[in-house]
């Protein structure tokens, strides 16, 4: 029960890295592409931006049922880049409706757009930076220490920090990687084409980075990665998959390059999985929180996995026919692969 548990988990935590941390990375996006890209990113993600959103309340209702200690410790310890985020989530989400519905376009719009691609950079960004805080594992249980040393320095630290801009690059990579294969013009395309080119390069490079600053927090995540046959494994296959992810971009085969991209994005999380797995958080004055010992009791866990498959059942025959409608459907006319 507690694998499949954690299977769902994973599951939900990568399809919302896939489509909503894409929708987020099309306002990163917009910083830099300005008006040349502002119609396509707001067509291509108004139909099915609050629908990807339902991946992150499964993977918080299975934290809370399936693993409630986790979950309270990540709402406690680090409730400050926890409530950002989700600040991020409601300000960006307001402010890209106000945007695209108001019939009107006055100096409104300019106030609605600085809002969305503010807040589409700094919610991924608390987001990484929670996951950093997971992974450094300088929490403390100490109640006689002030405020600042367990809420604060957990995640204001350079290698959270480091986590978090990785997961700007990764959203807006996967963003500007959906975003060449929408129709549009081929200036456009080209547009998009060369930021993904870009946003690879700089995620190799931030990864790097995130390793070389593992090595001074000692965390010795190098030495981790090697050990472990399936973080190597995955770094293997998402090097393999770098030249044929170019090919597929460059000759706009659509399909294959946004599978492509899914696939690194998978292999990545993964990884990360294999030097994890079975910790979850850890402190650095008592035991961590593994799977198991943060885990609820059998019957609850059955019971949530049981509703997890009828709803899911329900829901995602609902969300492939909203891409199928919105998505899939605009693909077929424009005659894209």
């Amino acid at each position: 029960m507690i694998i499949t548990a954690l299977i769902f988990t994973g599951l939900a935590i990568l399809l919302y890295v896939l489509l909503g941390g894409a929708d987020f990375g099309a306002g990163i996006l917009e910083i830099f592409t300005g008006r040349k890209g502002i119609n396509t990113i707001s067509n291509a993600i108004a139909p099915v931006w609050e629908a990807n959103h339902i991946w992150l309340i499964v993977v918080i209702v299975v934290l809370f049922n399936a693993f409630p200690t986790v979950y309270s410790t990540l709402l406690t310890y680090l409730h400050i880049p926890v409530m950002l985020a989700l600040f991020g989530i409601i300000f960006r989400g307001t402010a890209f409706t106000f945007r695209y519905y108001d019939p009107y376009e006055d100096r409104s719009h300019n106030i609605y757009s600085f809002v969305f691609k503010l807040f589409s950079l700094l919610t991924p960004f608390f987001l990484g930076v929670t996951l950093g805080a997971v992974i450094l594992g300088n929490l403390t249980t100490d109640p006689t220490l002030s405020f600042y040393p367990r809420f604060v320095e957990p995640w204001f630290n350079w290698f959270s920090v480091s986590i978090g801009v990785f997961i700007v690059l990764l959203f807006a990579y996967l963003a500007a990687v959906y975003l060449a294969g929408e129709p549009t013009d081929l200036e456009t395309r080209n547009v998009f084409i060369k930021y993904a080119k870009r946003l690879l390069i700089a995620l190799v490079v931030f990864g790097a980075l995130v390793f070389f600053l593992a090595e001074i927090y000692n965390i010795s995540l190098f030495k981790k990665f090697i050990n472990s046959w399936i973080s190597m494994g995955c770094v293997i296959i998402a090097t393999i998959l770098v030249p044929m992810f170019l090919y597929a971009l460059n000759t706009n085969k659509k399909t294959l390059t946004r599978i492509i991209s899914g696939a690194q994005t998978s292999a990545i999380l993964i990884g990360w999985f294999g030097i994890r797995f079975p910790v979850m958080v850890e402190f650095k004055d008592t035991a961590p929180l593994t799977i198991y010992n943060s885990a609820a009791p059998e019957k609850t866990l059955l019971m949530m996995i049981i509703a997890l498959i009828f709803g899911l059942a329900i829901v995602i025959p609902l969300l492939v026919y909203l891409f199928k409608v919105f998505k899939f459907s605009k693909d077929n006319v424009s005659g894209k692969n």
